[in-house]
């Protein structure tokens, strides 16, 4: 069976191999190739590599070699159809039939990539001409250099009292006008007949597929022309959703660094680029699609995206989440960072340099935080309408996530966070140390814009008093509940459920801690390195580096017997669980005190029951 070759490159292209290959292959990377034993004979030591920039394997103990497809043909033991119809079915990828017109179409887009070098390099030699001295001075002012304007092929489309100086440059027997007009470089008059060329008096901007071919143009206006930036039309090459600007120059360091960047336009990228930041990439004038993201996966977990700080970056922000939140896999999620109002990228950079950049990709948030944020900003929660409206909203959101695991972890998680945000409060109390007593009015410090009561980070009252706990101890509490499984991978199946119950009061540990547990269903086999390289991945290696500073990890490799492990953890979290349930239950009789109505009573009573614990406890 024929298929048509760009379903093929389709096919390479959204596996990373690395990631197809290491289900089956246990793999170490060394530089920018992963090696481990062959699967196709035996070995004790190493011969067999692995190369995602390239897309092939290779062992050097057989000779075995080959890609995506030949690997799983050997591993599965597969024909080459049977091979690519599993792969694209897992990719949830159609397969086509190859047809006579099926080839001949294949043929023309082999020959459409050719017109779109051609005028690749027509546009770059324009630049470099008299007559595209403005582009040059515009990319001057931008502050480009002449290795980076080489790198990502910018170029200038001159104009013509015709309108045709592409047209003229390339039209010929071998490629006929038909052709430039199919890849979009050119656009059919209505009135004059023939044809005109597409793009005049712009700085161009190639935009490749992954291998680097160029599929379409970019084009910006530096005059007072509409619109600023235009891009090809849809051609049998260039589906506008399907592609990222910059992927090819990116994907090398996206892949070494563990890091990939979204941001909004082609002069970011490029800046990015030239700043060091050489993992950019951007959409193409549209909100990112979930074949985008998608693709990003191939490359990273966790790709960040960066957002200007005007409102147009905030609801881009927003549709992100819309877009992301569905397609979610165990280990696969966004983090979102946002410029400082003002500002994009390449303007940060111009202004503020580099270490501002990189402080802002330091903030970037997980998804889940974005969202939650977006539920509750500037939303009152003061009647139990509008919070049972809050909860149907937040439920909604977690139900559009598909993969079932995901969508498990995403719903505790926001019920506790929700618990946090209702749970009753006490009345004001003077405060422990003696000060003035309030006069029982609540000042305007504790209101929001909204009217409702300002909350600290843990979800309570602004201004309440509240009974403290001994830091120390529920600090350490939290250390050991993190570090037992941390070191003993394994024991995340048995206690998952008991750690998503219940958030830490360390904001930097309870990240720690909804980190581990989206890790789950990837942790099976792994040892302690392989967990915190995960870990680390997802944008935890500060909280991982003050553990291993704090000692605990050390004690636990060297002191603990993994028999005891799992019952040594349940007790820690018995007694930690403890200590939050006697604040609860304070919290509940401080209410029925100041407020003796029958729901708090109810709620000290259902508490009292549940938990077993007496008053005498409570205080």
């Amino acid at each position: 069976m024929n298929f048509p070759p760009h379903f093929l490159d389709e096919i390479r292209a959204r596996f990373a191999l690395s990631s197809l290959v290491g289900r089956r292959v246990k793999l170490i990377k060394k530089g920018r190739e992963f090696h481990g034993l062959c699967p196709f004979h035996n070995e004790k030591t190493p011969s067999f590599t692995v190369n995602d920039d390239k897309g092939f394997f290779h062992c050097f103990g057989c000779g075995a070699h080959g890609d995506a497809i030949g690997f799983e043909m050997r591993m599965g033991n597969l024909s080459f159809p049977d091979a690519v119809e599993k792969l694209a079915t897992e990719l949830g990828m159609e397969v086509p039939r190859a047809t006579p017109e099926e080839r001949a179409r294949d043929a023309r887009r082999a020959s459409l990539y050719e017109v779109m070098e051609a005028a690749t390099r027509f546009y770059e030699q324009q630049l470099r001409s008299p007559a595209g001295r403005e582009g040059m001075a515009y990319l001057r002012r931008r502050g480009l250099s002449d290795s980076t304007i080489a790198a990502f092929r910018l170029g200038w489309s001159p104009s013509s009292p015709r309108r045709d100086a592409l047209r003229r440059a390339l039209v010929s027997e071998t490629m006929p006008e038909t052709l430039l007009l199919e890849a979009g470089l050119l656009k059919a008059s209505d009135h004059e007949g023939g044809s005109f060329d597409l793009f005049r008096e712009r700085v161009m901007f190639p935009i490749t597929d992954r291998r680097g071919r160029v599929v379409a143009f970019g084009a910006r206006t530096l005059g007072d022309g509409q619109p600023k930036y235009l891009n090809s039309p849809e051609t049998p090459l260039f589906h506008k959703g399907h592609t990222l600007y910059g992927l090819a120059q990116a994907q090398t360091m996206a892949r070494d660094q563990g890091r990939l960047l979204v941001v909004e336009g082609y002069m970011d990228v490029i800046a990015l680029h030239q700043a060091g930041f050489a993992c950019a990439v951007a959409p193409l004038g549209t909100a990112v699609t979930e074949e985008q993201i998608t693709i990003l996966w191939t490359l990273v977990d966790e790709p960040i995206l960066c957002f200007d700080g005007d409102n147009a970056g905030q609801r881009a922000m927003l549709r992100a989440t819309e877009r992301g939140l569905p397609i979610l896999r165990p280990g696969k999620s966004l983090r979102l960072a946002v410029m400082p109002a003002d500002e994009d990228p390449d303007s940060l950079l111009r202004d503020q340099g580099n270490a501002a950049f990189a402080a802002v990709l330091d903030a970037a948030r997980p998804l889940a935080d974005v969202v939650w944020q977006s539920l509750t900003t500037a939303r009152p929660l003061d009647t139990p309408e509008r919070r049972a409206a809050f909860e149907r909203d937040w439920q909604a959101k977690v139900a559009a996530i598909t993969d079932e695991g995901v969508r498990r972890q995403y719903h505790a998680v926001f019920r506790d966070r929700q618990f946090h945000l209702f749970r009753p409060q006490p009345s004001r109390r003077p405060p422990p140390s003696g000060g003035k007593a309030g006069s029982g009015r609540r000042g305007r410090d504790d209101l929001n814009p909204q009217g409702s009561m300002r909350r600290d980070a843990e979800g309570y009252l602004a201004g309440v008093y509240r009974p403290t706990l001994p830091a120390t101890a529920r600090h350490n509490q939290e250390l050991l509940l993190l570090a037992l499984p941390l070191h003993h991978p394994a024991l995340l199946d048995s206690i998952a459920e008991e750690l998503g119950e219940r958030s830490f009061a360390d904001s930097a540990l309870d990240a720690l801690r909804q980190a581990m547990l989206a890790q789950l269903d990837q942790i099976h086999g792994l040892d302690f390195e392989g967990f915190c390289s995960h870990l680390r991945k997802s944008g935890q290696g500060r909280t991982l580096e003050k553990l291993q500073k704090a000692g605990i990890i050390g004690q636990i490799a060297a002191q603990t017997d993994p028999q005891t492990i799992l019952p040594l953890w349940r007790h820690v979290f018995a007694l930690y669980t403890r200590r939050g349930m006697l604040a609860d239950v304070q919290h509940a009789v401080e209410a029925f005190t100041h407020d003796p109505t029958e729901a708090h009573f109810t709620r000290l009573a259902g508490l009292l029951a549940s938990r077993s614990v007496g008053l005498d406890d409570a205080g």
